[in-house]
């Protein structure tokens, strides 16, 4: 599997602040590769670049074979975004951005049709696609905003906190387009806020802060190197956790710990046998559980433990409309570290 996304080195600089300070990644060819980092970190700024929205100080970057600096026509042509903010025309119905958007790409008339008709069936608008979109929900318009970006069938698609302030069940039903995007050959970049987005989907993660790497793999890889599992027993009958301490407790070698809830005893550990040996205890001395796992620890965990910091905040507050407009703003957005 080729590299599809590859950037070295990336320096961006906004008068004194420095926004990436030598930002290395890469993705293969129809993986999706998790961006992660607080506010600020410079998840948006790599996004801009990648995309040729912006240049780097000093780095090099290649999309889908192409240097992006030398030739980021090509790179344009190859590529879907979708920023933070929905940037579809309110006055226009949803089928009407989608052709909106195949005659700025220089689609044959029956293509670009066809294309919006397909694509207003994707994301389940069929009811929605002759109305304007400014009666359209917030889950409503990221999914076509979403749409607009797979006009011209990109195979590379950046999205930049594509589900920043929607309902749980929209960010299900986009997560789940994301999926069959993937699965169908698209290389995707997804910076997120939300750890179950990047945990969901993503097949590796960058985690950034403060402009640079300081971390990277698949989920599972970085939730390793956070420190020990945890095992998790939770007993039956209450009467039963005094049995189970003492047992976790010989078996790891530390003192277990006994829950608030009066139950459930855990104890950290490194040993992959454990699991099968505290199932057989227990068997013999008839202790009945309710739950029995070692766990990893979370990206919550990750995240902390990379960035000193908790994670960010699940809900994200709507922008309103001058806010928008500002973030939308060209000048804005390059002279604003993200």
């Amino acid at each position: 599997m080729h590299t599809c996304i590859q950037a070295e080195g990336l320096v961006k600089r906004f008068g004194e602040t420095t926004a990436l300070d030598g930002v290395d990644l890469e993705a293969p060819a129809g993986a999706i590769l998790g961006v992660l980092g607080p506010n600020g970190a410079g998840k948006t700024t790599t996004v801009r670049i990648l995309a040729t929205l912006a240049r780097p100080d000093t780095g090099s970057v290649r999309v889908a074979g192409y240097d992006a600096l030398r030739d980021p026509a090509a790179v344009r042509s190859l590529i879907g975004l979708t920023g933070q903010y929905a940037s579809v025309d309110e006055e226009l119905t949803g089928r009407e951005n989608l052709e909106l958007v195949g005659q700025l790409l220089r689609m044959p008339r029956r293509e670009w049709k066809a294309r919006a008709r397909e694509l207003v069936r994707r994301f389940d608008l069929e009811e929605a696609g002759e109305r304007r979109v400014k009666t359209y929900s917030g889950g409503m318009r990221r999914r076509i905003d979403l749409a607009s970006s797979l006009v011209g069938r990109p195979r590379v698609l950046f999205l930049d906190e594509p589900t920043t302030g929607v309902d749980p069940r929209s960010r299900g039903d986009l997560w789940r387009i994301v999926r069959e995007l993937a699965d169908e050959g698209t290389t995707v970049l997804l910076t997120t806020q939300y750890l179950a987005e990047a945990d969901e989907l993503a097949d590796r993660i960058t985690v950034i802060d403060h402009g640079r790497v300081v971390a990277g793999g698949s989920p599972q890889e970085l939730k390793r190197t956070t420190g020990s599992q945890t095992l998790n027993v939770r007993t039956v009958d209450p009467a039963d956790t005094d049995r189970v301490v003492g047992i976790v407790t010989e078996l790891v070698g530390t003192g277990a710990v006994l829950g608030p809830d009066g139950t459930t005893i855990s104890a950290p550990t490194d040993d992959p046998v454990l699991l099968s040996a505290l199932v057989r205890r227990l068997d013999q001395e008839a202790i009945a559980t309710d739950e029995l796992a070692l766990r990893l620890p979370s990206l919550d965990d990750v995240f902390l433990s990379l960035t000193g910091r908790p994670r960010p905040h699940e809900v994200a507050p709507v922008p309103s409309s001058a806010e928008r407009s500002r973030h939308d703003s060209p000048g804005a957005a390059e002279g604003t570290p993200a």
